[in-house]
């Protein structure tokens, strides 16, 4: 696959100028505007509902986090499950690249030199869902930035839309946003941890692995020298 040149340039830029305005303006420019009027809205609803402060906390819980798992491995099954022999071993091995990438864009978030904690270490006199709900549950972290949800599932949107079909990219990124909304409304993170840093990095990384042929590179040396295993 030749490099997509254009391509390549869009997604640099837009990651850049994402990841430079929020950056290097004072104070986050208007970027901190906006998580300070999310955080606000969401946490003074946890501090007049106790119907609101379950069902965030709820999302918050670790075992929510297998729902999310739950609803991209059957956007992928779907897909699985109607395809040749042939077509299975590609996802298969598709699925261990998203892994695999998964891993090592999350590596480089963690490069980028900011130490961000979340809103509810930053402001005083706020409600916590760790102190409201009467079950184990998240409202915070040391450092939030970029937000590790949202780039997983960007990074999946993004595979899913190159190597299923935009339907299924369309499924991801409904994903992104509901499954990276529980972070933002309980305070663990702030929108820009997801919409700004995770935004970034999976712009940076996808469009070097996919638009440069990488990707595709890769599928096929697997496929040579992954072992095949036959029934019977």
């Amino acid at each position: 696959m030749p490099i997509q040149c254009n391509k390549l340039v869009f997604w640099n830029l837009a990651a850049v100028a994402v990841l430079g305005s929020w950056f290097w303006l004072p104070n986050h420019g208007f970027w901190f505007d906006i998580d300070k009027a999310i955080f606000y809205y969401f946490n003074d609803k946890i501090g007049t509902s106790d119907a609101w402060v379950t069902v965030v906390a709820l999302a918050n819980n670790r075992a929510f986090d297998g729902v999310a798992l739950l609803a991209m491995g059957l956007v992928y099954y779907s897909h699985y499950r109607g395809a040749s022999a042939e077509q299975k071993r590609q996802l298969l091995i598709i699925g261990l690249m998203m892994l695999l990438t998964a891993v090592g864009l999350n590596q480089l978030g963690r490069a980028i030199p900011v130490e961000r904690p979340s809103p509810t270490l930053t402001f005083e006199n706020v409600f916590r869902l760790t102190e409201l709900a009467g079950f184990k549950t998240k409202d915070s972290s040391g450092d939030s930035f970029p937000g590790d949800h949202g780039l997983m599932l960007m990074i999946f949107t993004a595979f899913v839309w190159r190597f299923l079909s935009w339907k299924a990219g369309l499924w991801g990124c409904l994903f992104v946003v509901a499954f990276s909304a529980p972070r933002v409304m309980g305070g663990a993170h702030w929108w820009s941890d997801i919409y700004v840093g995770a935004f970034s990095v999976a712009c940076f990384g996808m469009a070097w692995l996919m638009h440069t042929g990488v990707f595709d590179a890769l599928l096929a040396w697997l496929n040579r020298h992954l072992p095949r295993f036959s029934r019977g």
